[in-house]
């Protein structure tokens, strides 16, 4: 059978307090685990174009063919990035870092927006200061070594990852993460209170049995707690202490 609007929010009131519950849970774990547990993720960047050194930006003329095969070779330049020749060169180069290739090329991500000369590096970790020195270095050799490998100098900076005071974590986004399980706990603990109340196939009230099996309600039994039959035992006794006694005589 169907069920209307009030029969949603009648199960919904019913077990508001389980709602409540699994809500405020979900919501202050997440909270806390957020705020205090889960380490701060810095995130520093570098731009770098694919030009050749002696253009001159602004020119009346520009070579288009030129533009496309540079736009074409970022792809080709990503992949070297991430090469042994270049990340092996970063270790050698740069030993204060205290990380080896294979660490690199999970640390370093390579972006480019479509039809542009321009590739982005970015690097994560918990220490902004390590993750700025290790896109600056990545950078920097592989703008030294592309001539060697293509036989072309056309790979410019333009800019470092500069240091910063006080940066800001790119993740773990607190307020997000709270929000998130806000809404995921609030869906949960409504698809609990209908799979219960589904699961659920007592008859509790006269309208239920009008409603599910068409039979009009002849009696109810009152349903006792021990408390009750307690009480109800204590009121019999002293109303049988209370009763006059009745003595027999024998004539």
């Amino acid at each position: 059978m169907e069920l209307e609007l009030k029969d949603y929010l009648k199960i919904l009131r019913k077990r508001v307090w389980m709602i409540v519950t699994i809500v405020l849970l979900a919501t202050v774990s997440t909270a806390v685990v957020s705020y205090l547990f889960l380490q701060p993720i810095y995130e520093a960047s570098t731009k770098l174009i694919v030009i050749k050194s002696n253009d001159q930006v602004g020119a009346s003329q520009v070579d288009l063919n030129t533009v496309n095969l540079n736009i074409r070779l970022i792809d080709t330049y990503k992949e070297i990035i991430k090469t042994p020749r270049i990340m092996d060169k970063v270790v050698v180069d740069f030993p204060d870092l205290n990380i080896n290739a294979e660490q690199l090329v999970q640390k370093v991500k390579v972006s480019s927006v479509n039809n542009t000369q321009v590739m982005t590096l970015i690097v994560q970790d918990p220490s902004y200061e390590r993750a700025a020195d290790i896109v600056n270095a990545v950078s920097k050799v592989f703008q030294n070594e592309i001539p060697k490998i293509m036989k072309v100098d056309n790979i410019s900076l333009l800019n470092e990852a500069k240091e910063i005071d006080k940066p800001t974590p790119v993740k773990p986004n607190k307020s997000l993460n709270v929000a998130i399980s806000f809404v995921v706990s609030l869906m949960v603990s409504f698809g609990i209170a209908f799979l219960v109340a589904y699961l659920d196939d007592k008859l509790k009230t006269e309208e239920e049995v009008q409603q599910y099996l068409g039979l009009p309600t002849l009696t109810m039994i009152t349903k006792m707690k021990p408390e009750d039959f307690q009480h109800h035992s204590k009121q019999t006794k002293e109303q049988r202490v209370g009763e006059p006694s009745h003595v027999k005589l024998n004539q």
